[in-house]
């Protein structure tokens, strides 16, 4: 009996995923827990392993399909089982998420007259699109309407979910119901007026990147977050003078002793954790019933990659000292640049930190990531002439901090409060014991 191959849930969130490569081809040997397929869904990719030894004896989702969680992607023959007779594939019933073959016209109105035009059309939608449409009473015609962000045009939750919402604003304004098929289409409006689609036609010379999954996923949620959120940056400079000092003593040793680069953002994380002990409403997520207090402090840091970005997340970081810090961030950002990182390890994000500076950056704005109430960013550690004690000028190691807030929970006050409660850990810390920190 064939081995079933489902697409595993990839995190608390994720209802489903793109097939980004077949590791085995059909009529290939497989182990168990051998890689067997690459996945990519819009947190993060991943390798799905074989669920069994055997032979691969039909893929039922190509690559570039989508899959809900829990549908099968292929079937495995257990060995000595498998022969090369090809499992037919069932017309009538093609699978959701793979685009189905243009057809003659010809034979399109011949199928017309042979099926319910319902059928037809719900076939160019995901399973998940489906059912939120007939949860929320989205009609296919309503669907029609939809301008899809996805892969070929297709309508995604996300595209679908937007409409939903500015449905019924609508229906709140209008006190109407939803418009019927026999109403003009411009009655459903497909994008927000202010952000609409836009089409360059390119020029001699000019090149066309593909948009992959990550950077789709990116732009989204780039998008979603300014849409939500209303950003405010306050930024303030810190003097680091000391943990730099600190840093080039021992640095060498610790790598030699502890087998981990010391860099400077463990000690950020750790001067980070203390103001949001100090003021708890940093480390919070709006929602319509209120505003959520998070209870774990769980530190994302932003990694950057070839492809994208991407955030792993240290939980309960308030209670790791330095080493435990330093030894954690260098294990996420290893595994993330090697695409190792597991579903857990991007999720329970409460409060995010972002390094430009590491490449030179001065200070930026970062986007917050949602659903966060905010993000700090790190500039670059610049040594300059700074007036101190008794008004004398000395050359002191400089870092600019920028702490974007959603406005909507953190007034002004409480983010300058904060952010200077940073910059005082940063130029208090005590480095006598490294590992009690």
């Amino acid at each position: 009996m064939p081995v079933k191959v489902v697409m595993p849930q990839l995190g608390e969130s994720i209802a489903e995923g793109t097939i980004l490569k077949w590791l085995k081809k059909e009529g290939d040997r497989v182990e168990k827990d051998e890689p067997l397929l690459e996945v990519s869904t819009d947190k993060i990719d991943s390798e799905i392993p074989s669920p069994a030894s055997g032979i691969l004896s039909r893929i039922i989702i190509p690559e570039g399909g989508v899959v809900e969680v829990g549908k099968e992607m292929a079937l495995i023959e257990p060995s000595g089982e498998y022969t090369a007779t090809k499992v037919p594939v069932e017309l009538s019933a093609p699978q959701a998420g793979i685009p189905q073959p243009e057809k003659p016209l010809a034979e399109k109105s011949t199928e017309v007259k042979s099926k319910p035009q319902a059928e037809e059309a719900r076939r160019r939608y995901s399973p998940v699109v489906r059912s939120i449409a007939e949860k929320e009473g989205v009609s296919l015609e309503e669907l029609e309407q939809i301008q899809g962000s996805g892969l070929g045009g297709r309508v995604t939750k996300e595209d679908l979910l937007k409409y939903i919402e500015g449905r019924a604003q609508r229906q709140k304004v209008e006190k109407k119901g939803i418009p019927t098929p026999a109403e003009p289409a411009a009655q459903i409006p497909e994008k927000p007026p202010a952000a609409p689609t836009v089409r360059m036609t390119p020029e001699k010379g000019d090149v066309l990147i593909p948009l992959t999954p990550m950077r789709k996923a990116i732009a989204d949620h780039m998008v979603r977050s300014k849409h939500t959120s209303p950003h405010v940056t306050a930024v303030v400079e810190a003097d680091v003078t000391p943990i730099v000092q600190f840093r080039e003593k021992i640095k060498e040793e610790f790598l030699r002793k502890e087998g981990v680069n010391l860099t400077y953002l463990p000690f950020i994380i750790k001067a980070t954790v203390g103001a949001l002990k100090t003021y708890p409403t940093v480390n919070s997520s709006w929602s319509d019933e209120g505003i959520l207090l998070h209870k774990e402090i769980n530190i994302g840091i932003a990694v950057g990659l070839e492809e994208g970005l991407i955030v792993p997340v240290i939980k309960a970081a308030d209670e790791k000292s330095i080493l435990g810090l330093a030894r954690e961030v260098e294990d996420l950002a290893r595994r993330a640049r090697d695409r190792k990182l597991a579903p857990a390890d991007i999720e329970k994000g409460t409060f995010s930190i972002t390094n430009t500076g590491m490449y030179g950056t001065l200070f930026a704005t970062p986007i917050i990531h949602q659903p966060q109430a905010g993000i700090l960013g790190i500039g670059a550690i610049v040594k300059r002439p700074v007036v101190v004690e008794k008004e004398a000028i000395a050359i002191r190691s400089m870092m600019y901090l920028s702490f974007s807030f959603d406005h909507r929970i953190i007034d002004g006050m409480t983010a300058a409060q904060f952010v200077a409660k940073v910059k005082e850990n940063l130029e208090t810390m005590d480095l006598t014991n490294l590992e009690l920190l």
